[in-house]
């Protein structure tokens, strides 16, 4: 992201954009084991980044790409982030609760800002989840109807 370091960071999540006082509160760098409704473990990695959308004090403008970069950079030189693991943003305005997203897309739009658009992380089942992508149905966990633990 080195060209475009000035460049302002936007996030558009949840139908907004969030606003120029923006503040990463935490980053966060997590291993999850899971065991899901059918039964399947899961692990995996994921680096999380809380945002506080507020309003900027001053007349200030959207913090830089680079800024952000530091920060994730700082973040990086005290925990271990890994670069492969799963990105997740967790979004909210004071006095609201935190959403979770994913990144969705990333857009250059002039010579002024970058946009990141969120995309809501949905509820999912996995093992219907997998059917789904396998077969194309939307059964819930068909092959494991009427297990305890399953949807």
């Amino acid at each position: 992201m080195k060209p475009h370091a000035g460049k302002g960071l936007v996030l558009h999540y949840g139908g907004r954009t969030i606003r120029p006082g923006y503040h990463v509160t935490e980053v966060k760098a997590g291993a999850f084991v899971t065991l899901d409704c059918g039964g399947n473990p899961d692990a995996w990695r994921e680096t999380i980044l809380q945002v506080e959308d507020i309003e900027a004090t001053a007349d200030g403008d959207f913090m830089s790409v680079a800024k952000f970069e530091r920060i994730l950079q700082r973040v990086a030189e005290r925990l271990e982030l890994e670069a492969d693991a799963r990105l997740t943003f967790e979004v909210g305005q004071p006095g609201e609760p935190m959403r979770i997203f994913d990144v969705g897309a990333l857009e250059i739009t002039g010579s002024e800002q970058v946009v990141l658009k969120l995309e809501a992380r949905p509820a999912i089942c996995k093992p219907r989840h997998r059917l789904d992508q396998r077969a194309g149905t939307t059964a819930c966990c068909s092959s494991n109807a009427g297990k305890v633990g399953c949807c």
